[in-house]
């Protein structure tokens, strides 16, 4: 027996080989918990690097839902290791196999992120057919304090859903059921999401914390579709284990035919330790700037004006349209996006698919709109939602059925769609002609890609399964986004799902700009401005501001402070607002372009009271850069008193950065680095720069 250790950005791996070649995964953490001179491998027995299951294979253990003793698991013998160097990091495999398949273990780190990416390739290597139904992505045992991981173990999950993204609620295990009984549990705490919205009731994330040991793991499932997680215990074991996934056979109908020497490449996932919340969240923010597109837009952070939010709502018309963008093109927008609508004359949401602009709303000259748009000084943007066809699409009736998701010989229908199949030439023929027209005819640079409909479990044509299905289309549609983004590298093309119901790292590696959601009430925004960077990095998150006709000058300064430390993404009837109303849209456009977006892209996240929650009093969020922070803070519930403590940061001044021309009553207390504001009505918010 011998210990094999991987230490890489502050992150010790390590593995036991026993003398019979069995491989276990024994430590995964930011110390050295594991002596090596009195390792005993009876004690790690459970502790698989990687869980596989073969249809016909024997699932041995007593599992109840949970995803451990696959078949494949036990029989796995070590064959090597190998680290290759590459020239932003490394990257660390271990190889397995028995006799049906070979596993490779990746994981890649880079150069100076505490993250780490790690995924699995299984290869048939027998002489006959298999069928994987789970493997799993990363599988750890030996989360939490083993003399007591019940009390001092805590769950944060992220919930997710239409206008309510990114509300994060910390849990103790206990309030999701998980006890300590002396022995391994049937009860697990499971996440999963099945369909082509990924993140639809929770975020594909998570984060769990050690309380004694002050140590988090946070992790991201890099899936646009389906994916689940667990955290539960092993036979004979005090302490927990992780297990990330992309879909399987029992969660989301996936199954995949493995023909001999052909592989399989499972979902990437992602993972950070630390000691404090902001640490991991920083930790994560800093992988995803790096594994990301590299693009101009998260660098510029160019604002846009959108005709849609508490504004057109999806009825545009060149003689509505032309005030708005004399506008914004005052205001100092830099592009203007036209969004639903503008390719029918009436009812469209059935209808939907060859997007041509409509002759009556733009008095049969939409180009000369957009050209109007430019002679403006701004970029023009449209609204498209291009994987989907309505069921009274005239095209839809042309294309044949294998070009659309069917599951029992029907096509799929959801909210009156049809789901296009990416993995069909026609359709990436089809999307290709959409996305050139607008481009190279219109001359469009951004596109709004929405995408309205769940298709559910995935596509029996040409699939092993339905999973299988859905999988083959959102690999191609990611391969098709590459294709698009190579063709056109100037073109900027938003990740919106009705909102933020598709936020996750694979759609996210691809697109510079993320819509964080469609809420329509600025007051509720304020919960998802505050939260959104953990999901997305700031200079990706698209939050709206859409000052009200009938507001006030505080709505106003409120709207602004939602989108200030993220990009902007301006609204509402500006035409309808009085002189100082606009003013103060204008005083914060001006502060975003003059100053805060030179930092946005270089600055990290801060929570100085954890994390908001819809029924907050006051809400507080913060960018930390270059030795000050940017401190947002919301009164929403009438206090009279707002008390931040800036103590762990070393705050040693404070003053009021946004709205300067609003009264403000606040006072710093450097004595206790501590921050006191005093609204004078129930819905108000600032900006504040913090001196550190």
């Amino acid at each position: 027996m011998y210990f094999l250790s991987y230490d890489q950005s502050n992150i010790k791996l390590g593995f036991c080989v026993t003398d019979d070649k069995e491989l276990k995964f024994v430590q995964c953490s930011q110390k050295n918990k594991i002596d090596t001179n009195s390792l005993d491998p009876a004690d790690y027995y459970w502790n698989r690097l990687v869980e596989v299951h073969l249809s016909g294979g024997n699932q041995n253990d007593h599992h109840f839902a949970k995803h451990t003793g696959s078949s494949e698991s036990f029989s796995l013998k070590y064959v090597r290791n190998e680290e290759i160097y590459v020239e932003d990091g490394t990257i660390f495999y271990i190889e397995q196999e028995n006799d049906k398949i070979n596993v490779k273990t990746y994981f890649r780190f880079y150069h100076g992120i505490e993250a780490f990416k790690t995924w699995s390739v299984v290869k048939n290597i027998s002489s006959s057919p298999i069928v994987l139904e789970h493997v799993s992505s990363f599988n750890f045992l030996g989360l939490g304090n083993e003399e007591d991981w019940e009390n001092t173990s805590q769950v944060y999950l992220p919930h997710n859903y239409w206008k309510g993204e990114c509300r994060w609620q910390k849990y103790p295990v206990k309030e999701l059921g998980l006890y300590d009984l002396g022995v391994f549990s049937g009860k697990r705490i499971a996440v999963s999401n099945t369909g082509t919205w990924s993140s639809q009731e929770y975020l594909p994330m998570g984060i769990f914390e050690n309380t004694k040991e002050k140590e988090l793991f946070l992790w991201q499932i890099e899936s646009s579709s389906s994916w689940n997680w667990e955290i539960s215990t092993m036979t004979g074991q005090s302490k927990l284990y992780l297990m990330l996934n992309g879909p399987s056979f029992s969660e989301n109908g996936w199954s995949k035919v493995l023909k001999p020497q052909e592989e399989f490449e499972t979902v990437h996932v992602s993972l950070t330790l630390g000691q404090e919340l902001e640490e991991v969240i920083n930790n994560i923010t800093m992988y995803r700037r790096t594994v990301r597109r590299k693009n101009e837009d998260n660098d510029r952070l160019p604002v846009i004006f959108n005709d849609y939010m508490n504004c057109l709502f999806a009825d545009p018309t060149t003689e509505k349209e032309i005030p708005l963008i004399d506008k914004a093109a005052e205001l100092g927008c830099e592009y203007y996006c036209i969004d639903a609508g503008w390719y029918s004359e009436g009812y469209w949401w059935d209808s939907v698919g060859e997007w041509q602009p409509c002759a009556k709303r733009f008095n049969n000259d939409f180009v000369g709109l957009l050209n109007y748009i430019r002679e403006k000084g701004m970029i023009p943007g449209l609204w498209l939602e291009i994987e989907v066809m309505g069921v009274n699409c005239p095209l839809a009736k042309q294309f044949p059925d294998e070009c659309f998701f069917m599951r029992n010989g029907k096509r799929v229908i959801d909210h009156s769609r049809y789901q296009l199949d990416f993995s069909h030439p026609k359709v990436v023929e089809y999307a290709d002609s959409v996305i050139k027209r607008l481009v190279e005819d219109y001359k469009v640079g951004y596109i709004k890609m929405d995408y309205n409909i769940n298709a559910g479990m995935g596509t029996e044509c040409g699939a092993d399964s339905f999973g299988d299905g859905l999988m083959r289309h959102t690999r191609a549609y990611l391969a098709w986004l590459d294709k698009i983004f190579e063709k056109y590298p100037q073109l900027i093309i938003e990740n919106c799902a009705s909102g933020g119901c598709r936020m996750d790292y694979a759609m996210l590696k691809r697109h510079s700009i993320q819509s964080t959601s469609d809420q329509t009430d600025y007051r509720d925004y304020s919960v998802i401005s505050a939260n959104c960077a953990a999901a997305v990095t700031p200079e990706q998150a698209a939050v709206w501001s859409y000052p009200l006709a009938d507001g006030d000058e505080e709505e106003v300064a409120y709207n602004m402070v939602n989108c200030l430390l993220f990009r902007i993404h301006q609204s509402g009837h500006l035409c309808n607002l009085s002189q100082a109303r606009y003013r103060l849209v204008e005083e914060a456009v001006r502060l975003y372009k003059n100053t805060l977006r030179k930092e946005i892209p270089n600055a990290f996240p801060v929570w100085p009271v954890g994390f908001a929650k819809g029924d907050d009093r006051f809400i507080t969020f913060g960018l930390k850069v270059n030795g000050k922070i940017y401190l947002a803070v919301w009164n929403n519930k009438g206090m009279r008193q707002v008390r931040i403590p800036l103590e762990k940061y070393r705050a040693k001044s404070c003053r009021v950065l946004y709205p300067a021309k609003l009264p403000t009553k606040y006072e710093f207390r450097k004595e206790s680095a501590e921050l006191i504001f005093y609204p004078h009505q129930e819905y108000c918010a600032r900006l504040f720069e913090i001196k550190l």
